[in-house]
């Protein structure tokens, strides 16, 4: 059991890594950045398409990495 989880655990940590460089940038030039960028209310613009997309599988595969990882410590322990 602890292999499978163990496994698992591996899996989506490589998955993790993925989906966070396939992420498309924020900051468009070094002058957004020095600035902030905002470009409207406290520059926060919703997420469309491919992005919100990959933002929900990123927060999907970090919820999982979390319960992989207590799932292995109480294992651990018993």
């Amino acid at each position: 059991m602890q292999n499978l989880f163990t496994t698992l655990l591996i899996i989506d940590s490589i998955l993790i890594v993925i989906a966070t460089l396939m992420q498309p940038s924020k900051q468009q030039d070094a002058l957004s950045a020095l600035s902030g960028g905002a470009t409207d209310l406290f520059g926060k613009q919703k997420s469309r398409g491919f992005e919100a997309f990959m933002e929900k599988v990123t927060v999907v595969l970090g919820v999982l990495f979390f319960a992989f990882s207590i799932v292995l410590v109480y294992l651990a322990s018993h």
